[in-house]
């Protein structure tokens, strides 16, 4: 019987794959249902991440198999200059759910691709070349994306696109800038501003921003943050794109992350829960900046723009959200997931924040909690605990920041799996202690 020590398979695995970040998990996966998936010694372990925080049906969903099935076999793949029906579905229902007048789409596939699309629209639009992002940000591994990336990923590359600049994330739980002993988000984002004034040559084009940076600790913008912020580019002629990759189609609470402010973005961009898992991204803007793209030539021709397979996919995963509530079901189980991680807070000093909107929760972890010292080791120590428990859990460690777990079930998740998974970690941090 074949097992997670095999050692032929990881002989084969170190010879032959590039190694992308991080480490690999020393569990070989033959399957996943659900929530679940399970390793090459038949355990079952509970996927509190959603895949790549993607998999809001969990995994295996029968219904997004049967579209995947009916697609291979009768529509998949067609030449980028021909349209389907599942395209042009999509695009509508999209159009029908954004908020404001978001009305034009760009299927693409990865949450990179569409971010470069989307800032190569805001420069196109505006005439800038200049992009701001936070100092926290995850946006993607492609150029542009990469450019606007600063949580990791900098060093060793060479430099960045002249205009690259980045503002700090308000962060409540560590602020740069307090009153009355409070982050002062109001403040922070002036000053920081006056320094993008400062700094740019008059070609600010765009800033690009999560409503919650996940990669950057699952630090989620302060109510009135975005409004603030729009009103900051619209004051300098650059356009606002939001990264909805992780926050949009219902994770929150909220179908997309910018209705809780009422804010909407000059462009929006979707990965990630879009596909539920499977390689489905958009661009989403207005009719006025996609008719002024074009007019000025707007390109982006890629291998599997408005492919039909996967925009079938992405209207069937709209289709479930909304048939089967799941967008009051993340908020109704987001808040029994965030009780029973302030519960735990209550009982480890060594969480130090618990976090986040919804069905994407944050548990950063410290050292001591008077002084938030960071607890790197800690971190992983309990991360591979629970994997030997029976739990994936995800964290990222930052510089300044303590280690933050990233928790982001499917929106299909049981009150029982929730409890599970809260449980595993509970004993995790009882041993690691």
């Amino acid at each position: 019987m074949v097992r997670n020590d095999d050692p032929d398979f990881w002989r084969r695995a170190r010879r032959h794959l590039v190694r992308y970040g991080g480490t690999f998990a020393p569990v070989i996966i033959e399957r996943a249902e659900g929530s679940f998936v399970y390793d090459a010694d038949g355990r079952k372990i509970l996927d509190f991440t959603s895949g790549q925080m993607s998999a809001i049906l969990g995994h295996g969903h029968h219904e997004i198999a049967a579209v995947v099935a009916h697609h291979v076999g009768r529509l998949d793949h067609l030449f980028s200059g021909m349209l389907s029906r599942p395209v042009v579905d999509l695009a509508t229902e999209l159009a029908r759910l954004a908020p404001g007048g978001l009305e034009r789409t760009l299927l693409l596939t990865t949450g990179a691709e569409a971010n470069e699309a989307a800032l190569r629209m805001a420069k196109l639009a505006t005439g800038g070349w200049e992009v701001v992002s936070f100092a926290q940000s995850w946006h993607g591994m492609t150029a542009g994306a990469a450019s606007a990336t600063y949580s990791a990923g900098r060093k060793g590359y060479g430099p960045a696109p002249t205009g690259s600049f980045a503002i700090p994330a308000p962060n409540a739980y560590r602020p740069a800038f307090e009153k009355d002993g409070a982050l002062d988000w109001r403040t922070e984002l002036d000053y920081a501003f006056a320094l993008i004034d400062r700094q740019s040559t008059g070609n600010l084009a765009a800033f690009l921003a999560e409503p919650i940076l996940s990669s950057g600790g699952i630090i989620e913008l302060p109510p009135g943050y975005l409004a603030a912020l729009k009103r900051k580019c619209s004051e300098r002629g650059m356009l606002l794109i939001l990264d909805e990759a992780q926050t949009g189609i219902g994770r929150t609470g909220l179908m997309f992350a910018c209705e809780r402010d009422g804010v909407v973005p000059d462009i929006l961009t979707l990965s990630k829960t879009l596909g539920a898992g499977l390689p489905l991204a958009a661009v989403m803007t207005t009719p006025e900046i996609e008719d002024l793209c074009h007019d000025r030539g707007f390109l982006f021709y890629t291998t599997h723009v408005s492919d039909p397979l996967p925009a079938a996919v992405g209207l069937k995963v709209l289709e479930i959200v909304q048939r089967d509530g799941l967008v009051a079901r993340a908020e109704e189980v987001g808040a029994r997931l965030a009780a029973r991680l302030r519960g735990l807070q209550q009982r480890f000093a060594c969480i130090g924040d618990v976090r986040g909107s919804g069905l994407l929760q944050g548990v950063e972890l410290v050292a001591d909690r008077a002084t938030k010292v960071p607890a790197p080791e800690l971190g992983d120590a309990v991360t591979r605990r629970c994997l030997e428990l029976g739990l994936s859990m995800n964290i990222v460690q930052l510089p300044g920041m303590g280690g933050v777990f990233r928790i982001a079930p499917p929106l299909t998740a049981t009150d029982d799996e929730i409890d599970l998974g809260v449980s595993i970690l509970e004993r995790a941090l009882e041993t690691c202690l």
